[in-house]
């Protein structure tokens, strides 16, 4: 069965916020990447774009994730967050993003990734943002 984060995003102040959290909430960061660590961007970054953070988790339980980023693009509070799900198995992944994609837009498309996952992005018809993240071997 898969399991269900919810994803952050931030206006450059991710990394100050998940130190925050930290401290809440405990537990320790899976992942702390930063956009300079991405291979290939496609775009050229600025100095302050290159040191916001890309990617960080913190396991806050066994099966609760707090994750987020902060926004190269446009920022609005309030659409701020995504839901992330995490499948057990590659079909499952493939399956679950078929279904929220049916009606919905597909902002990043089903695929390997960089960081070795099977990982999209859609907006389901009802413009909740979900994120399918399978960890490939």
């Amino acid at each position: 069965m898969a399991t269900v984060n919810v994803y952050l995003s931030f206006n450059g102040d991710c990394e100050e916020a998940f130190n925050f959290y930290k401290s809440v909430f405990g537990g320790e960061f899976s992942y702390v990447g930063k956009y300079k660590d991405m291979p290939l961007p496609d775009r050229e970054l600025t100095d302050a774009e290159k040191e916001k953070i890309m990617h960080v988790g913190l396991t806050i339980s066994a099966e609760t994730m707090l994750l987020g980023c902060d926004m190269l693009e446009e920022f609005v509070p309030g659409n701020n967050f995504s839901i992330c799900v995490t499948p057990e198995s590659e079909d499952e992944g493939r399956k679950i993003f078929d279904a929220l994609s049916e009606g919905g837009n597909i902002i990043m498309p089903l695929e390997k990734t960089f960081w070795n996952s099977l990982f999209g992005m859609v907006s389901d018809k009802f413009g909740i943002c979900w994120m399918v993240d399978y960890a490939l071997a």
